[in-house]
Order: structure tokens, then C-alpha cells, then sequence
């Protein structure tokens, strides 16, 4: 995203705050208790592997249910795969926020406030997506570079999306 889209989307954010029809404040909480319940799923996966004690998997489970049961206060209707989506924009933004922390901590200013403005991107993405507010109308179809030929949804998958390409 870039900073003029991002300051877009910041001004449609501050526009439905204006408007009074939607308790972001309220919303913001919920999105935060979101991403540490998932900061503790993960604590808990760890730790049972650590210590192979198999209980830790039980507080997983119990974790995970609590913060189902909270995303879905916030993300209602499944358009395509927007429930992960949501649940993966809240981990990474508090991963990077407590990557910035660190890096704070350890006197490396910039570098920390870069990554705590990529935090904050990725949380307004999470809100771009929450709210309803990204337009896809402007995408452009995609062709295959060697055909020419536009790609198919099973092409975009295939070819875009394979977490083991790095």
C-alpha cells in the first residue's frame, strides 16, 4: 500500500469515526484482545514443545476457541478467505509492533520506528478489510507473462500463492 492509498484509507477511517454509527473504540479493543489471544496460541504451542507437556495443547484449544468466538464479532460475512485474512493482518501487525519494541529497547531508533509504522499499516489493513472500505475496482486483470493469455482463479492460486516461495 501505498503512503497516498494509505492516507486514503486513514481519512475514510476518520470520516466513518465522524459519523457516530460505529464504536471503533469498542472494535479496537476487541481487535486487540484478537491478536493476543493468537500471541497466545502461538506461547502455547511453543511451550508444549519445549517442556512436551501435552496440556499446553489443551490451553491452546481453549485459547482458540475464546478468540474464534471474538473475530467473529468482528468479521461477519466470509468473502473468500477475509476470516484468515483478519486473523493473520492482527498477528503480524503485533509480531512487527513487538519487533519495534525490541529494537527500541536496544537503541535502534529508526529501524524501530519504521517497523512500528509497518505495524500500523498492516493494523489499517486489517481495518481496511474490517470496514469494508477496499475497492478492488481499479485491479487490473492479470495475463500470464509468457501467453499473453489472462489467468484463470486456479492460475493465480497456482502461481501466486505457494507459501514455500520466498
Amino acid at each position: 500500500m501505498t503512503d497516498p492509498d494509505f492516507q486514503k484509507l486513514m481519512k475514510k477511517v476518520e470520516d466513518l469515526k465522524k459519523s457516530g454509527n460505529f464504536d471503533l473504540s469498542l472494535e479496537e479493543d476487541l481487535s486487540i484482545a484478537v491478536m493476543n489471544l493468537v500471541s497466545l496460541e502461538e506461547h502455547f504451542f511453543f511451550t508444549s514443545q519445549k517442556t512436551g507437556k501435552p496440556d499446553y495443547l489443551k490451553l491452546l484449544e481453549q485459547t482458540r476457541e475464546i478468540r474464534k468466538k471474538l473475530l467473529a464479532r468482528m468479521i461477519d460475512k466470509h468473502e473468500g478467505e477475509t476470516w484468515c485474512i483478519s486473523k493473520h493482518l492482527l498477528a503480524a501487525s503485533m509480531r512487527v509492533m513487538e519487533v519495534a519494541t525490541k529494537l527500541q529497547s536496544t537503541g535502534k531508533t529508526k529501524e524501530a520506528q519504521e517497523m512500528f509504522a509497518d505495524s500500523y499499516k498492516i493494523y489499517s489493513l486489517f481495518w481496511a478489510l474490517r470496514l469494508k472500505l477496499l475497492s478492488l475496482k481499479n485491479v487490473k486483470k492479470i495475463s500470464d507473462p509468457k501467453s499473453g493469455d489472462p489467468w484463470s482463479m486456479s492460475d493465480i492460486v497456482s502461481q501466486l500463492v505457494d507459501c514455500c516461495k520466498e
